[in-house]
């Protein structure tokens, strides 16, 4: 009775409300003398109104809240960002909450950059593999809103991430006509960007294509690299470098089909994915120094990749049906992954200098496979007013192949092997949400049964196998302290697999290096536990979460040093603790301005048992952006992006702090602001981007410098053409698999 009084006095307040807007409205204008009328709030869709009396008549002004959260998500309206006219997705990340872009446009979702992508609550391969290249050609524009889904659910916490980035394209609930976007934009290093998508439905077929490219020139991709190691056992300096450049071209594309049979069943399916080749190319040098700062040896080196291609393409089925019990649905799915990487590395030594190898170069050929057959039902069934029970199975069938030769020149010397894995999956989870006014909670338990086999074809090894069992619960719990403010508790944990690249025995040899996997690698385990303050009002939006993640027998790289040369592999020997804050600011002083404060800080604790090695450190990745409305429709953004702090990225390394900046200004043309154009500066004080990693345990002591070209300024335009009121429908369920670490995967 309370909560229907309650609404019935919303429902007569605000329409009250709008008696007195209509009232103003037309007596204003005869009104002799201006009052100020007081702001006011509107409950619905955290829309506030500010009225302000002028003497010819009233402005109502409104502005709408981009910032969402619920139970298992927080949701940035990209749809109601001017800015998003013209920016790309890429831009509209920097403003999402738990969301980080540093100035070589890799993406951090909070704080790691293990993550995988969904588009329209699907999982996209193509996205998740290759989201930094596709999100840089993507115009904001198709994009309804950008979620962090936070806390998945037992459906999918087995999966190996800590957070699904979820892209929502732009739906309705009618279709009139069709709709279209072509987006590019070309710097002042020749890096060109292409986007195009088009929407259109046939009866009760609707139909969306996507095709974007991205090239890479030789300026663009410029880097150089120096390093300076100090072995501890013999007292030497290895002194390095190199400088190169790795021109390329990106494509992607992606078709979605959707086909209503009736009200309650409803048919998806999509098919796309990328592939891109590049020339990797480059010249080096290598110098031995013994502690006197003799030359022991020297030579130099030069490196090319030209048969370097990598493809990925997926094809996914779903059906969805619906009861007449509002709420209650079953979708099945099936999932086709596969992955083909060739790569053809050839190496020459030239001014040999008293080195010890006896041979002049080497070419390593590599051919990686990985193709995946997925199968999920899941089944949603609510239990009566704010309860809800949600049931599923899954199978995974995958399957990893390389055969890697490598051939030394001058020598009479190859080296080939050959190795297969295999890896099923079946797995089953229950999954109950309750709602309340103000308390909501979400609990759930999956269990996963895992075999595992490893073969080699050309015999040289023996063929093993595993078998392993994982329960994985997690639960939330959220109380809506307030309309404005909530806090929410949640506790995850996921599986870790390792993937071929890491599993692969094939050994990798150059003059200072050996490295190869390690098949007897099995998964590891995550803990996380993490507590969200919530504050979200029109004016200012704040979100803190500290949290707390560890984990044991991690799968680690372990670097050894003899008599100058490193070898490499891995195994399940890591330990990993972490305490960080997550921030998120969002503050409007004025109408015009919008700040925004996105920054993790963190301490880090990795170590070692079995070595004795441990490294621990602080740091903080941040973003702090402007953006501000000027006159004649113009938009300026300004942003500066970076890391404090020395951030240790395993037991060995330490990264250091850097900082990035750029500048754009914009204008929309035509009617309803179809035509958008966009002028961009990147670091224009600094041309080159500088990065700084230090070695600190170990064999060996080092540091490692970085140049890559960073100053640019571009063009870009987007224009949106047709009438689209809704796309592509897709089921509220489909299938997921992100539990892979190294190699190639759908979802690397």
């Amino acid at each position: 009775m309370k909560r229907f009084l309650k609404t019935k006095f919303y429902r007569t307040k605000m329409k009250n409300v709008n008696l007195l807007i209509t009232f103003l409205l037309l007596v204003c204008p005869l009104a002799t003398m201006a009052q100020q009328v007081p702001d006011t709030t509107a409950v619905n869709n955290n829309d506030s109104i500010t009225w302000n009396k002028e003497l010819d008549g009233v402005v109502v002004k409104a502005q709408r809240q981009l910032i969402k959260q619920d139970i298992d998500r927080v949701a940035y309206d990209v749809q109601h960002d001017e800015e998003a006219k013209t920016q790309t997705v890429m831009d509209m990340l920097r403003k999402v909450p738990m969301v980080s872009v540093d100035g070589q446009d890799n993406i951090q979702v909070k704080g790691n950059s293990n993550f995988k992508v969904y588009k329209n609550g699907h999982l996209d391969p193509s996205l998740t593999k290759n989201a930094k290249e596709v999100f840089k050609s993507m115009p904001a524009s198709v994009v309804k809103r950008i979620e962090v889904i936070t806390d998945p659910g037992a459906r999918e916490d087995a999966e190996g991430v800590e957070a699904v980035l979820n892209i929502v394209t732009l739906t309705n609930t009618k279709m009139q006509g069709v709709t279209g976007v072509v987006s590019s934009s070309l710097n002042t290093l020749g890096h060109p960007n292409f986007y195009s998508s088009l929407t259109s439905q046939l009866g009760k077929l609707m139909l969306s294509v996507d095709y974007g490219y991205n090239g890479m020139t030789k300026r663009d991709s410029y880097n150089r690299v120096e390093n300076s190691r100090t072995y501890l056992d013999t007292g030497n300096t290895t002194l390095s470098g190199s400088e190169g450049s790795n021109p390329g071209n990106i494509h992607f594309a992606d078709i979605d089909a959707s086909y209503d049979i009736d009200s309650l069943n409803l048919i998806s399916a999509s098919f796309g994915g990328y592939f891109y080749t590049l020339n990797v190319q480059g010249d080096g040098y290598n110098q031995l120094l013994n502690s006197a700062g003799k030359q022991l040896y020297s030579y130099n080196n030069s490196y090319w990749m030209p048969g370097y291609n990598h493809h990925s393409w997926n094809g996914r089925f779903d059906y969805q049906h619906k009861t007449h019990l509002d709420g209650e649905r079953l979708t099945m799915s099936y999932m086709l992954a596969l992955t083909r990487q060739h790569t053809d590395q050839e190496s020459t030594y030239t001014e040999l200098n008293d080195v010890s190898f006896p041979y002049t170069g080497s070419l390593m050929r590599e051919r990686e496979r990985f193709t995946e057959h997925t199968f999920q039902v899941d089944w949603l069934r609510p239990l009566g007013r704010g309860h809800q029970l949600e049931v599923g199975a899954k199978y995974i069938d995958r399957n990893n192949s390389s055969r890697s030769v490598q051939t030394f020149y001058d020598i009479d010397t190859n080296t080939s092997d050959e190795f297969q894995h295999t890896t099923r999956v079946i797995a089953g989870y229950a999954d109950y949400i309750f709602r309340a006014a103000k308390f909501s909670a979400r609990a759930g338990l999956r269990y996963e049964y895992s075999y595992m086999r490893g073969s080699y074809p050309d015999g040289k090894g023996t063929a093993f196998d595993k078998h392993l069992g994982d329960w994985v619960p997690q639960a939330t719990l959220k109380y809506q302290l307030t309309d404005a403010q909530s806090l929410k508790l949640n506790y995850t944990t996921s599986i870790n697999r390792p993937g071929i690249s890491y599993l692969n025995p094939a050994v990798n040899v150059s003059p200072t290096s050996v490295s190869q996997g390690n098949p007897q690698l099995s998964s590891s385990h995550t803990q996380r536990i993490s507590l969200v303050y919530s504050y979200i009002m029109p004016k200012l939006t704040l979100q803190l979460a500290p949290g707390y993640n560890a984990y044991s027998s991690g799968i680690s790289s372990i670097v050894t040093a003899k008599d100058d040369i490193r070898y490499s592999t891995y195994d399940n020997i890591l330990r990993y603790r972490r305490i960080s804050v997550e921030q998120y600011v969002q503050w409007k002083p004025f109408d015009t301005t919008t700040l925004v404060l996105n920054n993790n800080l963190r301490y880090e604790h990795y170590e070692n048992p079995n070595l004795g090695y441990r490294n621990h450190g602080w740091s903080d990745n941040y973003s702090l952006s402007l953006q501000q409305r000027l006159p004649l429709k113009l938009r300026l953004s300004v942003s500066a992006y970076g890391k404090l702090g020395h951030s240790p990225s395993s037991v060995y390394y330490v990264q250091h702090s850097y900082l990035n900046y750029y500048a754009s200004l914009q204008r929309s043309f035509l009617k309803g602001d179809r035509l958008t154009v966009r002028f961009t500066a990147n670091a224009p004080f600094n041309k080159y981007w500088y990065m700084e990693a230090e070695t600190v345990n170990g064999d060996f002591t080092g540091i490692e410098r970085s140049w890559n070209r960073n100053r640019s300024f571009s063009i870009s335009a987007s224009w949106r053409f047709g009438s689209l009121k809704s796309s592509v429908k897709k089921t509220e369920y489909s299938i997921e698999n992100s539990d892979v670490v190294g190699g190639i995967s759908k979802s690397n």
